[in-house]
């Protein structure tokens, strides 16, 4: 398959630290801050399960994509091997759905940042600072793509080493009695409270969605593969390494957490990161912590600009969305992409003042993107294998494990997160919402007569 013109101006300028922390900075943001409390009182020390769990699902979806995107790097990667191996329709939905679920979570990270900006402006209205959040992401994503890299590597190192010393502090806490005046914690408090499943299965089910939000970004990989250097090297060590860095991360911050407070006073006495670091005597932890966690919301909300805009690229190199999205500025950014972008979650600024439930709408909303985003990589790496020859199939570099069982497994599992969002009433909207902008991207592709033209017409032979 022929690379368009265009793309080939796009600035391979991120390195693969560059990627590795930007992927981190996606996916470690409100998910765990903001989010992981009221997933914490659905599903109590449990939720540890549905976080390895999930983890697993999302090991076998970063790999399906890995082996797609180590054979063919580029950008909006998803969206282009969907419509190479499920058709136009499929690559058009997938480019478009995935630039909505980014515009609501960076909807829901502005909003996150306004909360935290009262932390020291109770009497500001928490608007302003989402607007103010936008404004300035939408101009940190006007520099150069290296500049950009460089400026989300810092970003997302300051929460990682955070959380990291969170977890040393607090397992001195539990082995050691460090703060807590010699005497060792230990881990009861995991099953004291009414036991490690305190909500049975059901609290456990229902707090998938709030899980599978707070792995949404991992697979931003994927987006960053037209800009990188030695996408081969690259892409295999992100792959692997991001992966168990987010496990680790969360589960490990919610194993301490969870093992030195009770999980039913968690969210009740103020956050735990400020808990925890005021227990060793660091007495200005609360404006530490909310420094930190304004900057995982801002940090996971560059990465969601950056991603969205070089998916809108990508629909205008298929001619699936206005030629100008497609027009670079003279340091390789998709400029009118940017803008349009931006433009679109001022919606967020709106909502945010006229309520205050603003969050709960945008994550389940974002969800149900984000598993369309990977039941349809799960799909296209399916058939990318099945055009193959047994030849081919043996030279891939880096192959999906366990292949086919385990894209069947993701997939299954991908589905009943679907029926557990119909069957709870608090997270029902998505299933309004999301499938209503789908069907309207149906209407327009036949509308606009797209179903006519083949940008990139896929080879349905098998590849020997």
């Amino acid at each position: 398959m022929q690379t368009p013109k265009n793309e080939q101006k796009l600035h391979r300028g991120l390195e693969e630290r560059h990627i590795s922390l930007m992927s981190l900075g996606a996916a470690i943001g409100v998910g765990l801050f903001l989010g992981s409390a009221s997933s914490i009182k659905l599903a109590g020390p449990a939720i540890l399960l549905a976080y390895a769990v999930s983890g697993a699902i999302m090991f076998f979806i970063m790999r399906a994509l890995g082996e797609m995107a180590v054979e063919n790097p580029v950008a909006g990667s998803f969206s282009r091997y969907a419509h190479d191996y499920l058709g136009p329709l499929a690559g058009y939905l997938t480019g478009w759905n995935y630039w909505f679920l980014w515009v609501v979570t960076c909807i829901a990270e502005i909003t996150a940042a306004g909360i935290y900006m009262q932390f020291w402006f109770p009497d500001t209205p928490r608007w302003i600072w989402a607007l103010a959040a936008l404004i300035m992401m939408t101009l940190i994503n006007f520099l150069a793509v290296k500049a950009y890299g460089e400026l989300e590597f810092w970003f997302a190192l300051i929460k990682i080493v955070t959380i990291v010393f969170m977890i040393i502090v607090g397992l001195g806490m539990i082995l050691f009695g460090i703060g807590n005046g010699g005497v060792a914690t230990g881990i009861s408090n995991l099953w004291e409270h009414g036991g490690f499943l305190p909500n049975g299965f059901t609290g456990v089910l229902m707090s998938l969605q709030m899980v599978m939000f707070a792995y949404l970004g991992i697979e931003m990989l994927g987006v960053t593969a037209g800009e990188v250097k030695n996408p081969e090297k690259s892409l295999t060590k992100a792959v692997n390494s991001v992966f168990w860095r987010i496990l680790i991360f969360y589960v490990g911050a919610l194993f301490v957490i969870m093992s030195i407070y009770p999980w039913n006073e968690i969210g009740e006495k103020g956050s735990p990161f400020v808990l925890t670091f005021e227990k060793i005597g660091i007495h200005a932890a609360a404006g530490i912590i909310n420094f930190v966690v304004l900057t995982a919301a801002l940090s996971s909300c560059n990465s969601g600009i950056f991603s969205t805009s070089r998916m809108l690229f990508n629909l205008a190199e298929q001619k699936e969305a206005p030629p100008s999205f497609a027009k670079l500025t003279k340091r390789g950014i998709p400029g009118v992409a940017l803008i349009v972008t931006a433009l679109a979650m001022l919606v967020g600024v709106y909502l945010n003042y006229v309520s205050e439930k603003v969050f709960q709408w945008v994550t389940s909303v974002a969800t149900f993107g984000a598993i369309w985003t990977w039941a349809i990589i799960l799909l296209s790496q399916l058939h990318f294998r099945k055009r193959l020859s047994p030849e081919k199939q043996k030279q891939l570099k880096y192959k999906m494990p366990l292949y086919p069982y385990s894209s069947y497994v993701a997939l299954a599992f991908l589905v009943g997160v679907v029926g557990l969002m119909a069957y709870f009433p608090d997270t029902r909207i998505a299933l309004i919402i999301g499938p209503a902008w789908l069907i309207l991207l149906v209407v327009v592709y036949y509308a606009k007569g797209m179903h006519k033209r083949h940008a990139y017409p896929s080879d349905k032979k098998q590849v020997s």
